[in-house]
């Protein structure tokens, strides 16, 4: 046996460029582990230390930051060229943004980052760019970006002028003490309107004029004077190379080949290939098996050196083993851990099933595939009576959800039923029997279908936000309605120019998270922009609305809505049931219910036989003895039949 294993078995990993070739005929050590692989595949990579040479004086970290569509991408992709990361080329069209959704949709999901090498006045400096998403469900992932850099590239619309997320992002970066480049992109467009743009940076941002840099992404003008002032304006990091290991983990994905790759900026210190090394916060002890740069192409170097931002590779099995906003410090010498990142909260969840329950193992291994690389998805088993077994899982909004469903269905082939999207509300209850079961007297409940009975609950709070709008005037009467309508609160108005203000609202999340931004854009023509933060939980007047078939309480299509709002949900829900539930042989009584009262009620007319039909004349009491009879056929099968629901029913109400 241990012949023909040695003479016959000849296994080979046939691979791409980031891989590797390997055979293991003829050897005498046969580890098969992800721990050889890795040591010789960084054994045999061919190591660039034209990246460990730069001193910490030469090095800038910035980061690009944007609201959407003002052409951050599109400026990394100039940037890449003109520092000769990338040939110059017409096809470099969002080179830093990888996934397919990104491509299609053009946008940016994940950051990503890229080391570029550039020369000035006889010096060589390394410029590490951190790419950021521009819309509000991937904030957190602008906030880790930043927590890296020392200044920022204020990127704003030459023809749009300043938006909702350029504010948001201004303050991020403002309050983190980061140089701000304000740069003015697409001056090039006909339309555009450099003055008056830079007006609203003075205005909103007290922002000198003389400061604002003019660009056109697209054609490459400006992009050589935007590198100069990235190195004479942005400081250099406050690294201590000489001091113990802090690297702080800013972002991490997943790879099948090599486990958990974490992204690390080292603050203090160095980091060696072979180093002992421990997270702080897990206390997992590991071995340094490979280092890497990104340029955007993974270039594998023997040492990070403080002020560097790079990849590191420990063989971590999963994304798990890696928490964001841990700190790298060596075993044998550790230093203090650095201050980390608040946890990612979900905002919206929504009910994930398969088309039919022979596809749960495959949507299962897709799930977790997908959530090793998107930490910032909560997973939870779930089911349902009419769906199946299925997952409750929690999104950082709304896009971030459509991304999701998106992803599944290109990267993993499988295709999946989405729940209409709800938020978490924190439920007071009272009474000890309460906490006795729940274990608390505060839960939090993201599922209508387990809120807790009326009778239990003391107080409901729901999650409210701080949105920001900038709308031209002309709208402003149609914004305020649509705000007032969703529940919102005015705290303030500002005006910007001459044609835009700024308003600012306190909105009930479960308001907004479905369809508000569509209406803004619709009553808006599209000029309208929104962005949103957390504000925290309120106390609200919300119930819970009972749908009812013939008097049998439907679990499945339970909601939670705001007591001012029942009736006229109630009725619109009934409506809708009205035109998708299949008749029935009896007539079937649709209702809405809140505590004990019936706000709203629609009624399913049955099939008619005319029983009347084989009737040629005679009496008249023969008629009416027939339809008698079929009154009371109709009335008894009513009291005994089971209303018959095909599951396609439930994913059309569910999904919208």
């Amino acid at each position: 046996m241990g012949i023909l294993w040695k003479y016959c078995f000849k296994p080979s990993f046939l691979v791409n460029k980031k891989s590797f070739i390997i055979n293991f005929f003829g050897t005498k050590k046969r580890n098969f582990g992800i721990t050889s692989i890795l040591y010789e595949k960084n054994a045999n990579s061919k190591v660039n230390d034209q990246w460990e040479s730069f001193p910490v004086e030469n090095i800038r970290n910035f980061s690009i930051i944007a609201h959407v569509d003002h052409g951050k991408s599109t400026l990394a992709d100039r940037l890449l060229e003109v520092t000769g990361a990338v040939d110059i080329s017409d096809a470099n069209k969002q080179v830093l943004d990888r996934l397919q959704v990104e491509k299609e949709r053009g946008i940016t999901v994940k950051a990503q980052t890229a080391s570029l090498n550039y020369e000035l006045n006889g010096k060589n400096y390394l410029l590490n760019l951190i790419d950021t998403p521009g819309h509000v469900d991937f904030s957190n992932e602008v906030a880790r970006s930043l927590s890296t850099c020392q200044g920022v590239i204020l990127l704003v619309d030459a023809n749009q002028g300043v938006q909702a997320q350029t504010v948001a992002n201004f303050y991020l970066a403002f309050t983190n003490e980061l140089v701000i480049i304000p740069v003015l992109n697409k001056v090039d467009l006909k339309n555009a309107n450099p003055e008056l743009v830079v007006q609203q940076l003075k205005t909103l941002f007290n922002i000198n004029p003389e400061e604002v840099l003019k660009i056109s992404a697209k054609l490459g003008n400006g992009i050589s004077e935007l590198i100069h002032a990235i190195i004479e304006r942005i400081p250099a990091p406050p690294a201590k190379r000489d001091s113990k290991l802090q690297a702080l983990l800013f972002d991490s994905w997943y790879d099948r080949y090599r486990g958990a790759i974490g992204m690390i900026y080292v603050k203090n210190g160095n980091i060696k290939v072979g180093d002992e090394v421990k997270w702080y916060h897990t206390g997992r002890e590991y071995t340094v098996k490979g280092l890497s740069v990104l340029t955007p192409e993974e270039v594998p170097v023997n040492i990070l050196n403080g002020g560097q931002v790079g990849c590191v590779i420990c063989n971590m099995r999963s994304s798990k083993e890696a928490h964001i906003g841990d700190t790298l410090l060596h075993i044998n010498d550790p230093a203090e851990a650095l201050p980390g990142f608040d946890p990612v909260k979900p905002m919206v969840y929504a009910g994930v099933y398969p088309i039919n329950q022979s596809q749960h193992p495959v949507l299962r291994a897709a799930i977790e595939k997908l959530t090793l690389n998107d930490n910032a998805v909560s997973v939870s088993l779930d089911s349902s009576p009419a769906l199946g077994q299925g997952w409750r899982l929690g999104f950082l909004g709304l896009l971030h959800l459509e991304v999701f469903s998106q992803r599944l269905e290109q990267e993993y082939d499988a295709t999946a039923i989405l729940t209409s999207p709800s938020v978490t509300y924190k439920v007071i209850l009272h009474g000890r029997k309460t906490k006795d079961k729940y274990g608390s007297e505060e839960i939090f409940v993201s599922n209508p279908a387990h809120f807790p009975d009326d009778s239990l609950v003391a107080e409901v709070h729901e999650p409210i936000v701080l949105g920001t709008i900038i709308t031209p005037d002309t709208y402003l009467g149609d914004v305020i309605s649509l705000c007032m309508d969703k529940r919102g609160i005015q705290q303030s108005a500002v005006n910007i120019d001459n044609t835009r203000i700024m308003l600012q609202f306190i909105l009930p999340l479960n308001e907004i998270v479905v369809d508000f931004h569509d209406k803004l854009k619709s009553i808006s023509s599209g000029y309208a922009s929104f962005d949103y933060e957390d504000k925290g939980y309120v106390a609200s007047n919300l119930v819970k609305l009972h749908i009812l078939l013939n008097g049998v309480d439907v679990e499945e299509l339970m909601t939670i809505v705001h007591s001012s709002k029942a009736k006229t949900f109630g009725k619109k829900f009934c409506s809708r049931l009205l035109d998708i539930i299949p008749r029935q042989q009896f007539q079937i009584a649709i209702q809405a219910k809140v505590g004990g009262k019936i706000v709203a009620r629609e009624t399913l007319k049955p099939y008619r036989k005319d029983v009347t039909a084989k009737l040629y004349g005679g009496d008249v009491t023969r008629r009416m003895k027939l339809l008698k009879r079929q009154s009371e056929g109709k009335k008894h099968l009513k009291m005994v039949a089971n209303i018959a629901l095909p599951r396609e029913t439930f994913i059309e109400v569910l999904k919208r």
